[in-house]
């Protein structure tokens, strides 16, 4: 009883907030207003509020701009405790518009929908990522192409970085700043989660939104961790593949000290 009153109770806060907030977003993108930037986060907070998800943030959010953030992937849950933290937009796939609920949320946050598959439309859709990280927007990237159970790091694929790479001619210093992030699910109601619960937080794919986002709920308390590592200058002379599994590398070492409650050197 209790859990499903905290459902509703939920649903109405949701509903409420959303009802102020979306319009004022489809008017500031319309207008361009750079208030667009700043919704999304007021209202991921609010959601992450509502749904129980207490958030964490460890190390820094680079300063320097361009910036692209390289982010390990397990859950919906990711896009907005990553959007509750920074103003940030999201590349996805373009399979993500045509999906119920957060097709519509990741173009009111004006996500970069890209076609892998069709190499005549990556030169445009670079240059659309390029051109808005050199105005000072935080570009969002997944670079592991899928989700995966939350207690590991899958392979990074070199060739999603190829956006960075296409934003280095546009900026002012010759540069784009690749900074590493780890979410990472640690606790729920308090208690450890170890691997073999972490599910709960994750969403492979093969599960039903609706039935997970229902559990989320009724959980009420899962604690998240978001943690900022040592970024890498992405320069014209830079090999992809060394940049990626930098990146790699240091998503995995961040990921793997949340996880275990512990630094890993």
């Amino acid at each position: 009883m209790i859990a499903w009153l905290r459902i509703a109770l939920a649903a109405v806060v949701i509903l409420a907030v959303s009802i102020v907030l979306i319009p004022l977003q489809l008017l500031a993108l319309s207008f361009d207003w750079r208030l667009r930037r700043r919704l999304p986060r007021v209202w991921h907070r609010i959601i992450c509020y509502c749904l129980g998800i207490r958030v964490r943030v460890t190390g820094r959010l680079e300063d320097r701009r361009p910036l692209m953030l390289c982010s390990n992937h397990s859950s919906w849950m990711d896009i907005m405790v990553i959007s509750a933290v920074a103003d940030v937009a999201f590349i996805a796939k373009i399979e993500v518009a045509e999906w119920p609920i957060f097709g519509t949320l990741a173009k009111l946050q004006k996500s970069v929908f890209v076609v892998r598959e069709e190499r005549r439309k990556t030169g445009h859709q670079a240059n659309e990522i390029a051109g808005r990280m050199a105005d000072g927007e935080i570009i969002v990237l997944f670079p592991e192409g899928t989700t995966s159970d939350g207690n590991r790091l899958l392979e990074v694929k070199s060739s999603l970085f190829g956006a960075a790479a296409m934003a280095v001619p546009a900026s002012p210093t010759g540069t784009v700043v690749v900074q590493p992030v780890a979410v990472a699910y640690t606790r729920v109601h308090g208690i450890a989660m170890g691997r073999y619960h972490r599910p709960l937080a994750a969403w492979p794919g093969d599960i039903e939104l609706l039935p997970h986002l229902l559990d989320i709920v009724r959980c009420g308390a899962i604690d998240a961790e978001v943690s900022f590592g040592e970024a890498v200058d992405y320069r014209a002379d830079s090999n992809r593949k060394e940049v990626s599994a930098t990146i790699a590398s240091r998503i995995r070492n961040l990921l793997n000290s949340r996880l275990r409650g512990r630094e890993i050197s």
